[in-house]
């Protein structure tokens, strides 16, 4: 079926080949760049279109979009997409993506059509694409298919020259594609009006979080077989300062493990806030506890930012599915966490790390002005 699908895809392509170049389309799963989205309409050529193809998940995101004026549709793989935004990428100068999207592969490109990927994070620790060890174990049919998916990408905008030599290694294309441009949706991070707002959003739903140390556990989110089975006792480790306040944000499918970690705690100074988003809360957050999750890398951009935790309780066998980039100890700001005496010591200790090494190894490019390079370069030029 994988085979069809793609070669309707391809077919519908070669149809629309010579349709005269209209759109710019951005293929949202993350929500994450509506600031840049948001720009692009304002600088968009009167004969230009911008389209905005958004996964279900992201039904808020459009909506703040549609109400400003932009053009938004759900997609979804299958029948529809194959007829209505395979058509409307054979007529754009422009397709910007935030991720992985398979049924990229299967399109024929006309030379006037430059795809752009605009990854959904700043860093990587774990492995992905063709440095995931269980990517060996695929059929070579697949290995073709991904394949076809990162030659697809014209483009790579990254913030530093480690994540351009992540894509090289993970997508096997070459460094010349990178785009060492700093990313858009770090922009807001480094502006005071986004912080006022974003702690006024927090301080409104949770006004004893003020005045307080705000210990914030934001573990990356499993979506490669692997179970998040976090120790018992580890609400009790984080709330080791007991004149600190400690944030639970779980991804939203962990609902079941909040529950067993909300049972497991009657501390009044932990606080569950699956209601307000990760981003904001880093706004107020002096320590961030996480493991393997991108969100470090947009922490240690932030003028609050004190401590950095990295708790990898099962760093063996994440090492194994889906593994970690190498010489990780060599750029982490602190060593690893692999015990709840540890991870109780290091928050008792609550010693301020320098993040200058680490954001001048992932961060380099991220210094407020991202939105504007890439409008300058990908819109503006456009005739």
């Amino acid at each position: 079926m994988k085979v069809i699908y793609i070669c309707l895809i391809r077919l519908v392509s070669l149809i629309c080949f010579f349709k005269k170049k209209q759109n710019v389309i951005y293929i949202m799963s993350f929500d994450n760049n509506l600031g840049l989205i948001k720009s692009m309409a304002r600088k968009m050529p009167k004969d230009k279109t911008l389209y905005v193809y958004y996964e279900s998940s992201n039904e808020a995101a459009a909506t703040d979009l549609a109400a400003y004026g932009i053009k938004t549709v759900q997609f979804q793989e299958g029948l529809k997409l194959i007829m209505d935004l395979i058509p409307k990428i054979m007529a754009s100068n422009v397709v910007f993506c935030d991720n992985y999207f398979p049924f990229m592969g299967g399109i024929v490109k006309s030379k006037k059509l430059k795809v752009v990927q605009l990854w959904h994070a700043n860093g990587a620790i774990k492995k992905f694409g063709w440095q995931d060890p269980s990517t060996k174990d695929r059929s070579n049919s697949d290995k073709r298919r991904f394949q076809k998916v990162y030659n697809s990408f014209d483009e790579y905008v990254v913030a530093s020259e480690t994540m351009g030599h992540v894509f090289e290694e993970s997508y096997h294309v070459s460094f010349d594609k990178m785009q060492m441009m700093g990313y858009p949706r770090s922009d807001r991070l480094f502006k005071d009006k986004w912080l006022q707002i974003a702690r006024r959003r927090v301080y409104s739903f949770a006004p004893q979080l003020k005045d307080k140390r705000v210990i914030l556990y934001a573990p990356t989110y499993r979506d490669d077989g692997q179970s998040f089975n976090p120790p018992k006792g580890l609400i009790k480790a984080l709330s080791n300062d007991e004149n600190a306040m400690v944030v639970i944000k779980l991804h939203p499918l962990l609902r079941d493990i909040e529950s067993k970690l909300q049972e497991e705690t009657k501390c009044p100074n932990v606080l569950f806030c699956n209601q307000l988003s990760t981003t904001d809360l880093l706004a107020v957050t002096d320590t961030l506890v996480t493991d393997y999750s991108s969100v470090a890398f947009d922490y240690s951009l932030l003028p609050n930012a004190h401590s950095l935790l990295f708790f990898m309780f099962d760093i063996e066998k994440y090492k194994q599915k889906p593994g970690l980039q190498e010489n990780l100890l060599n750029w982490l700001p602190t060593n690893p966490i692999k015990t709840l005496d540890e991870l109780k010591l290091a928050i008792s200790e609550n010693k301020k790390i320098d993040f200058t090494n680490f954001n001048n190894h992932w961060n380099k490019y991220n210094d407020g002005f991202a939105t504007t390079r890439v409008i300058d370069k990908y819109i503006k030029t456009l005739k």
